[in-house]
């Protein structure tokens, strides 16, 4: 049984392709996501293994629980974790019930794991899995990678959306790479490919497009770490969408660096049908950058802002908004800038509250920036504990968190939590409290998707 738990609101690729490789070998394994569909007693129940992908931190903390249900049904079932986040939280995963890990590129692993299972052999020797007292590196060797297996998952109009105009329109979830060549600290993916990024064939991304146009996809989100990590191949597989599919549009997320370097395609990524693209901004702080290793700064921001606009694709940032760095002046400084560039509609509330995350295995941790405001790893938040240097800041998160949370599950108006938040903002500055945000009533917003999650 392969189990996924959240992959940001999208049919579940993490699935979807160990699916086609084992069935590729003969299996026929169950699917199961339980960010979709209720825990399945009986199918865990029968399974002789279940393999549980945990591609982020809240489908992590999801799959504890997952495989805490499974071992109350069926206690001599082997519970494999596989994704970015198993092999970083390894040690807490096999003492709270786990059998095994799976870290990098998952899908010879888990078919060697399972076929030395079947056949009563040494699955601790597989190359690529962790078990209790042995502890296997990431597997990163590139393998053959065939069309995602995704008949039996959900229907895809059941997952996320494209809003656009007024109306939402059934997304497809696709990758063109795996991956990333860049070491920015904050981010899972370093400490487990290292700087390292694999292309997906063309041929076979294509097909699994092709299969979701068919299943009802009118836009296609690429999920890649960094769709421009190739500018090449990115290319390569925007042409041919757009040359089979014209009616279909993407989106991608790229680095700011990559958007300012490749400048040059964004008027043809237009024109191939680009809805919007996603840029991991992160901060305004040429301090918080620095630590974060961005590969940008302050002015590179407001370059790639500009040249997307120039492009006609809207940017949408995404942003950390609170890290030890992180001045209070820094924080109204993000607020003031979405503003006065028009991009409060260009992000999603649940931004403006994110807080810096440090797994186990986190580059920051050994950060000598981030040494003097870490605190113990808390087990239950599979995370590392930090306090901000100053109290007030601290006190901000707490209410912003709140309040973006609040607002998110009513599907409040993006401009009225923006207001909010920003009187927040000023009243932790001892700022007087300004007039209300001038916008206009019939505002053309840009295109998102519905799922406003992002870790």
């Amino acid at each position: 049984m392969l189990v996924a738990c959240y992959e940001l609101g999208h049919q579940p690729l993490g699935v979807a392709w160990p699916a086609a490789v084992l069935e590729a070998r003969g299996y026929r394994p169950a699917l199961l996501d339980v960010s979709m569909d209720p825990f399945d007693s009986a199918r865990a129940a029968a399974a002789r293994v279940a393999a549980i992908a945990v591609p982020m931190h809240t489908a992590l903390r999801i799959g504890l629980g997952v495989a805490e249900r499974i071992r109350k049904v069926n206690p001599g079932c082997h519970v494999c974790f596989f994704g970015l986040y198993a092999g970083l939280n390894a040690e807490h995963l096999l003492a709270n019930g786990a059998d095994s890990i799976v870290s990098g590129e998952p899908e010879a692993p888990l078919v060697g794991l399972i076929e030395a299972l079947e056949a009563g052999g040494d699955w601790r020797a597989v190359p690529g899995v962790t078990s209790p007292g042995r502890r296997a590196a990431p597997h990163l060797a590139r393998v053959p990678l065939p069309v995602p297996s995704r008949g039996a998952l959900p229907p895809l109009a059941r997952y996320v959306k494209l809003e656009r105009d007024g109306a939402r329109v059934v997304t497809g979830y696709a990758e063109a790479s795996r991956g990333c060549l860049h070491l920015c600290t904050h981010c899972p993916i370093p400490p487990v490919y290292g700087g390292r990024f694999f292309a997906v064939p063309l041929p076979v991304c294509l097909a699994d497009v092709r299969q979701q146009v068919a299943a009802g996809a009118r836009h296609i989100t690429f999920g890649d770490p960094d769709f421009l990590n190739g500018p090449t191949h990115a290319m390569r597989v925007a042409r041919a969408l757009h040359r089979e599919f014209p009616e279909v549009t993407f989106d991608f997320t790229a680095k700011v660096e990559h958007l300012l370097r490749r400048r040059a395609l964004l008027p043809e990524l237009a024109e191939l049908g680009c809805a919007f693209i996603v840029s991991a901004v992160e901060s305004l702080s040429d301090t918080v950058l620095r630590h974060l290793d961005k590969g940008h700064s302050r002015v590179d921001v407001v370059e790639a802002l500009a040249a997307a606009r120039e492009a006609g694709i809207p940017l949408r940032p995404t942003w950390v908004a609170f890290t030890p760095w992180t001045t209070l002046e820094d924080y109204r400084e993000m607020l003031d800038f979405a503003e006065a560039e028009g991009l409060i509609d260009h992000v999603d509330p649940v931004q403006w509250g994110l807080r810096l995350l440090v797994p186990p295995g986190s580059l920051l941790l050994d950060s000598p920036a981030m040494r003097p405001y870490l605190g113990e790893l808390a087990e239950a938040e599979l995370s590392y504990r930090w306090t901000h240097p100053e109290p007030r800041m601290e006190t901000l998160h707490q209410a912003v968190a709140a309040a973006v949370t609040r607002a998110a599950e009513r599907q409040e108006d993006a401009a009225v939590t923006f207001a909010t938040v920003r009187d927040l903002a000023d009243a932790a500055a001892g700022a007087p409290r300004r007039s209300a945000l001038a916008l206009a009533g019939d505002r053309r917003r840009p295109p998102r998707l519905t799922e406003p999650w992002f870790c």
